[in-house]
């Protein structure tokens, strides 16, 4: 499966890259409204971000699918993460921003949700326990970290200006405290603002794996993106979103970032 990069450590610490894909089949491109509003919401560049945990020995799991084709951090029974407010399905119709995606009459059916989650969700996620598995039995506890990033201001989705670092634990059900303060310590000491449980609780993975009493320890980073790369002063469009990958401008992030994850490996081996 060419579209699925699992890349194997053996320190207990998995990192999920569940919206990093940009690749969309012809057949779904064909029906789109435009291919740059189904890569719109991609979490971009944070591959690169994180390009860094496989040498800290982490295990890397990476869907280069995109969201648009379907989301593997969305509960596919298809109950909504958060009751009341707004925001995409397991095969989304809209971007983010309430753009339709697809023209009209063009959207996928109940049939054509159910064969692209056997193709690429089901699989995602039986890779993923599988290196959840092989880490636990070795280790006893592991951290299972979520790796994500959006714009700073969606008004459909939230008021304001998001906090650069987003932590969600699932309102402490999907780890233990613990790793929380460990993580919140790291990110405050950095100078970037920071909230835990706050809009973004945690997607459907840290949700489904995190079990602390079983020792797989789950927790989502939310980066608002101006922390590692420029963002337009007005709506995005395709002349200005997104911006190229920026090493420079992204380097103190990636090093508040190294401190999070070597963080979540001291957790997990005490």
């Amino acid at each position: 499966m060419d579209w699925l990069e699992v890349t194997r450590g053996d320190a207990p610490l998995v990192v999920s890259f569940p919206h990093t894909g940009t690749d969309i089949p012809a057949d779904v491109e064909a029906r789109l409204v435009s291919p740059w509003l189904a890569r719109k919401d991609a979490d971009w560049w944070i591959h690169q971000l994180y390009d860094f945990a496989a040498d800290l020995g982490a295990t890397l799991v990476r869907t280069r699918v995109s969201r648009t084709v379907i989301d593997v951090n969305r509960d596919p029974s298809g109950a909504s993460l958060y009751p009341g407010q707004a925001t995409t399905e397991l095969c989304p119709t809209t971007t983010f921003d309430g753009e339709p995606l697809y023209r009209v009459g063009q959207a996928p059916d109940p049939a054509e949700v159910a064969q692209r989650r056997g193709r690429w969700f089901d699989p995602y996620h039986a890779a993923l326990a599988a290196e959840l598995e092989r880490l636990r039995s070795a280790h006893g506890k592991i951290v299972l970290y979520e790796a994500h990033s959006i714009r700073s201001r969606i008004p459909r989705l939230f008021e304001g200006e998001l906090p650069n670092f987003n932590i969600g634990a699932n309102s402490g059900a999907a780890c233990d405290p613990g790793l929380v303060a460990a993580i919140e310590s790291a990110c405050d000491v950095s100078g970037f603002s920071r909230v835990t449980d706050g809009r973004f609780k945690g997607g459907w993975t840290t949700r489904r794996y995190g079990r602390p009493g079983t020792g797989v320890h789950a927790i989502q980073m939310e980066l608002a993106c101006r922390g590692y790369m420029d963002e337009p002063e007005g709506e995005p469009s395709p002349e200005t979103w997104p911006t190229p990958y920026d090493a420079d401008r992204a380097r103190f992030m990636r090093q508040t970032l190294t401190h999070v994850l070597n963080a979540c490996l001291d957790f997990a081996r005490r």
